[in-house]
């Protein structure tokens, strides 16, 4: 479950790598286009300029390099042609990426155009609710922790955490050991030690927390039909803290976890 510093050190570099995806889509014009040009555009991008694998293309059956989980869409939104980025949209673009054996998973929900007051509280809460959780993370700490500081975060903002789907252990597996719930009690759960490597994947719902998936056996939406966003990092518990893997350039407020 723990990594050596050899291994922490490769999924850095996946980490690295990945964060520049996202500061390749921080660069385009994403209004109008299709979420399949999206994935596209990725692909390309992992396998040519960054001479990595796309992990997520091809895992359980999945044919694409990301998920695109727009509005009302939870999670394991896919890719396609028909369904185009519009003024107002919120949309979660979630990548994982490979390179020497080792995995980084990251997600970022983008705000298109012009959106609404609620939709941009909405996005922005749940960065802060993933933050919150990082922040948690030390060694000696508990898995409990981690879960409770972002349910806290949610519920202050009125916003349902949604429990159907949780983060991971990451390494040479894209799923491995434990499982990182986004809520829960303090104090409880698994104890945290130096080299463990997972992700922190809050997903926070307008309304209630319930959803459902949809016929093409991927696609995770709110029952209710209202918005969700996400958020989503690879992370390193440290000697004495914790450490970013997918840190962004721009995410200055990370910056003192990240170390």
């Amino acid at each position: 479950m723990s990594k050596t510093p050899e291994q922490i050190a490769l999924m850095a570099e996946s980490g690295r790598l990945l964060a520049s995806v996202f500061g390749y889509l921080d660069r385009l014009d994403l209004l109008g286009m299709s979420t399949l040009q999206v994935n596209d555009l990725v692909d390309k991008y992992i396998v040519e300029e960054l001479k990595a694998r796309p992990a997520s293309k091809g895992q359980y059956g999945f044919a694409y390099a990301m998920n695109t989980s727009r509005n009302e869409v939870v999670c394991h939104g896919v890719p396609s042609a028909n369904e185009i980025l519009c003024d107002g949209d919120l949309v979660n673009f979630d990548i994982t990426l490979e390179k020497n054996g080792y995995i980084a998973d990251s997600s970022k929900t983008y705000l298109i155009g012009e959106v609404t007051d609620q939709a941009r509280q909405l996005a922005r809460v749940t960065y802060e609710a993933m933050c919150k959780g990082i922040a948690a993370v030390r060694p000696g700490a508990r898995l409990g922790d981690i879960g409770h500081a972002i349910e806290r975060h949610a519920r202050a903002h009125g916003y349902s955490v949604v429990r159907d789907y949780c983060g991971h252990g990451i390494g040479r597996e894209m799923h491995e050991p434990p499982e990182v719930l986004h809520w829960g009690k303090a104090g409880t759960g698994l104890t945290l030690r130096e080299g463990m490597t997972f992700t922190i994947e809050p997903m926070l719902n307008q309304g209630k927390a319930d959803v459902r998936t949809l016929r093409d056996g991927w696609t995770v939406v709110t029952c209710d039909g209202q918005l969700s966003a996400q958020f989503e990092h690879t992370v390193a518990v440290t000697r004495d803290s914790v450490r970013v893997l997918t840190l962004r350039p721009e995410e200055l407020q990370l910056s003192s976890v990240s170390a």
